[in-house]
């Protein structure tokens, strides 16, 4: 089997229809959303149109809690944006999205940890910054995941894979729409692709066991830019046009 794996495309429809673009020539079987859909400074809406249209399996993010459930006193700009600018369809397809699912056979999808869309999985973020997690970190976040050969999760908008001594492939496919940002919870730490790209994973069993590659796509991300330039939103602009905070 071969699944195409995307996640945190937060709104960037431009993003969003260059790597499913290039997806239609990688000859998948499933596409697989891993969530943080709209929350963002490009086009929430016209994101949450081609969404539902396409239909991919697709699990609820932090944001997509955020937008349904904070009070607007609560929510930061990006969710208080999008949650604007979005229909009562919109919101409705949100609240049916699940927190896991399993794609294929041996497979669980989920945003950020199992049963924390907040944690990070591959990352822990401690006075010093974000650094790759251990292998007792990443286990002691996944609790018992028995029976899964392959894990999908995004939320740190870094591609980067793990597989567990004796367990299964973790795949983190990186950020479609948006490459680069900060954060001060739990410390203040950055997340940064390093190049402006839209980015997706493509993984599968050919060889026996999963494996995976990791692809980035060019995209017009000038107009993304201009788009958060006029959402008064310079320092996101920024991080779209170069993959650095």
């Amino acid at each position: 089997m071969r699944l195409a794996v995307i996640s945190d495309v937060h709104g960037n429809l431009p993003a969003l229809d260059a790597v499913l673009a290039a997806i239609d020539g990688d000859g998948v079987d499933v596409t697989v959303n891993l969530g943080d859909l709209l929350s963002g400074y490009v086009q929430p809406a016209q994101t949450a149109d081609r969404l539902i249209e396409i239909g991919l399996p697709t699990v609820a993010g932090n944001h997509e809690r955020q937008v349904l459930t904070l009070p607007e006193d609560r929510k930061g700009m990006a969710d208080r944006i999008t949650t604007g600018l979005l229909t009562g369809a919109h919101l409705s397809w949100l609240a049916s999205l699940p927190m896991t699912l399993s794609p294929a056979l041996r497979v669980l999808a989920f945003h950020g940890t199992p049963t924390d869309d907040l944690q990070y999985l591959l990352h822990t973020v401690d006075a010093g910054g974000a650094r790759a997690a251990t292998v007792d970190e990443v286990r002691e976040r996944l609790g018992d995941v028995t029976g899964y050969d392959l894990l999908l999760c995004g939320h740190t908008h870094l591609p980067g894979s793990l597989r567990l001594p004796g367990g299964p492939l973790i795949v983190n496919p990186g950020s479609v729409g948006w490459p680069a940002y900060t954060d001060d919870a739990p410390f203040p730490h950055e997340m940064a692709a390093g190049t402006p790209h839209a980015r997706y994973a493509l993984v599968d069993d050919v060889s026996g066991r999963w494996e995976v590659t990791f692809r980035q796509v060019e995209y017009p991300w000038e107009a993304a830019a201009g788009c958060a330039e006029s959402f008064g939103r310079p320092d996101v602009a920024a991080a779209l046009r170069t993959g650095r905070n």
